[in-house]
């Protein structure tokens, strides 16, 4: 049976409450001491899996808090760079809970604009993973404020080690030092500086608070019932990965297995058997589309798809056998998953269908690093195709000035807004107005369900197609036309540009295929195959809305470390 339509008096779900990190470790230290809070693996190739308990972690952000405290890091910036791991969030969440203000940098990042983050928060400290200390001591040398090391691993030389310090200040807090716990936590003050990877340009340093943080989560799980076994596979700097994934599957009781690395994911999956996993729409639909070309070349394809309007059809009258016809498939996952929680970046509806038809409900969400970051969701048993769902407690929407369609820029209030950009006041003061809404720049609208604000997301302001003649195009509808076509890969929409002659108004369809998927079905020229495609869906669009070119990629298209498809760096002529 399909909840999507429950009432909207769905109750609220049960959620740990706390105000600052030292709250919420204390808060499961003492409900869940003995559970299993992280596991991991010190080897891609180990057979074991290390594990650390709610009360482990406790102890650990307490020693090390304490000795950090010695250290007089409140009000000064501290960056923290490196892969996922459990020394990456006790570091996170230890230096917060002493007053430190934390700047999680990508470990991707060229040394160039490493350096240039560290310089531009002046950071006098940097916690760093031992895979990012060839760029680290890189950096260092034109990075005059940044004076001392720590690696979150063994030791090596000019860093101390993350376990010594630890060492160090379970020995302060063993000999009568409550530092950690005398310490007065500012929760609405400076706590951490974001910076965007951006997809348009140079990103800005967002300016969150623990208020902004604790609240987003607290108020956030009140709608999602999440399970108690979930993996980490996204970037730790990024607030998906750390506010969602990190603090509030961790405050929550969780237990998160914190992958070694994509190329290491489907093994993972099935050693660790999630049953609910966090992930960007790069990942789901690359799940998707493995799952079908398994499909198609074992023969299967047709049974798959029967099996589905089977299944579909049997729901509808209460009877559920998905978990018996598509146990097969969903074995590669590693059996007992049951939901995604998928936010960043748009999802195919027909994705998510496929999903929930072989026994994996999707809930799709949306957030922005200045909103710390989830502003709604959809939720386990209330959904709506095509929504970004409600907004979280305590968050209220508003459309700016909507068209004829109800349709403008969205816009958020609630106490997970951020506090700022980093020394941008200008910034600042163009994207939150007087009556404290954030101005997200995505357009979209609002439907009203009772006293239920239902998102919809239409596009980014950034990338809407103005026309001479005053029409108005969002790439992303036509986006997703035709994503949906087979052996379509990536697809980016944008108005090409003619040197020849600047009044030339063409939409280009920008394709990247999935070439083994074309020569699966001896499709040897993609130029004219995606020309014939687009063509039957211009038929079904308004003229404005015409494709006039189709460019095909042979690579795919350039992403920031979000893997978000960086459009600004598209070359968009037409001649």
């Amino acid at each position: 049976m399909s909840y999507k339509n429950r009432k909207s008096n769905y109750p609220l779900y049960e959620t740990t409450c706390f105000s600052d990190f030292r709250e919420m470790t204390e808060n499961v230290a003492a409900k869940y001491p003995d559970a299993p809070a992280f596991s991991y693996k010190k080897n891609p190739s180990d057979k074991e899996m290390l594990t650390v308990t709610f009360r482990e972690s406790r102890d650990y952000i307490r020693d090390l808090a304490t000795e950090l405290a010695s250290m007089e890091l409140t009000g000064k910036t501290v960056a923290v760079i490196g892969a996922a791991s459990v020394e990456w969030f006790f570091s996170y969440t230890a230096l917060m809970s002493v007053g430190a203000i934390t700047v999680p940098i990508d470990k991707e990042l060229p040394v160039e604009d490493m350096a240039s983050i560290l310089n531009t928060a002046r950071c006098e400290l940097v916690f760093f993973s031992p895979v990012a200390e060839e760029k680290i001591r890189a950096a260092q040398k034109t990075c005059p404020a940044l004076k001392n090391l720590v690696v979150m691993g063994d030791a090596v030389d000019g860093a101390t080690a993350l376990s010594a310090l630890r060492e160090s200040g379970a020995k302060r807090y063993a000999d009568g030092d409550n530092s950690y716990y005398d310490f007065e936590i500012d929760r609405e003050g400076l706590a951490t500086i974001v910076f965007t990877s951006g997809t348009t340009g140079k990103g800005k340093g967002v300016m969150l608070s623990l208020k902004n943080i604790c609240s987003d989560m607290e108020q956030g799980m009140y709608n999602m019932n999440i399970t108690k076994k979930t993996m980490f596979v996204l970037p730790p700097h990024h607030t998906f990965g750390s506010t969602v994934n990190f603090i509030g599957h961790f405050a929550q009781g969780c237990h998160i297995y914190i992958s070694s690395g994509i190329k290491y994911i489907l093994n993972e999956l099935k050693e660790f058997k999630p049953t609910h996993l966090i992930l960007v729409p790069l990942f789901v639909e690359t799940f998707y589309k493995r799952i079908m070309a398994t499909a198609e070349k074992t023969g299967q394809l047709p049974k798959l798809r029967k099996g589905i309007k089977i299944s579909n059809l049997l729901r509808k009258v209460g009877i559920d056998l998905r978990a018996k016809l598509f146990g097969t498939v969903l074995e590669n996952f590693g059996g007992e998953l049951k939901m995604i929680i998928c936010g960043g970046a748009a999802l195919n509806q027909s994705i998510i269908d496929f999903f929930e038809s072989i026994g994996v409900v999707i809930l799709n969400g949306y957030g922005i690093t200045e909103c710390a970051p989830l502003i709604s969701c959809n939720r386990n048993e209330m959904r709506k195709n095509g929504s970004v769902g409600l907004p979280i407690i305590g968050g209220h929407v508003k459309i700016d000035s909507p068209n004829e369609n109800g349709e403008g820029e969205i816009c958020y209030k609630g106490p997970n807004v951020m506090l700022g950009y980093f020394e941008n006041e200008k910034a600042t003061a163009e994207v939150i107005d007087s009556d404290g809404y954030f101005h997200t720049g995505d357009l979209g609208r609002v439907e009203m369900d009772g006293k239920d604000q239902w998102i919809y997301i239409t596009g980014r302001s950034k990338n809407l197609i103005i026309f001479s003649n005053g029409k108005n195009v969002y790439p992303e509808e036509i986006e997703n036309d035709i994503q949906g076509v087979y052996g379509v890969n990536e697809v980016v929409v944008y108005a090409g540009e003619s040197k020849s002659d600047p009044t030339k108004e063409v939409i280009v369809a920008e394709i990247f295929p999935d070439y083994d998927a074309l020569k699966l079905h001896n499709i040897d020229d993609a130029q004219k195959y995606f020309e014939e495609q687009v063509k039957l869906i211009n038929q079904k669009n308004v003229s404005y809305k015409t494709v006039g070119k189709v460019k095909i990629r042979t690579e795919e298209f350039p992403k920031n470390t979000s893997r978000k498809i960086t459009r600004f760096k598209l070359d968009k002529s037409i001649d």
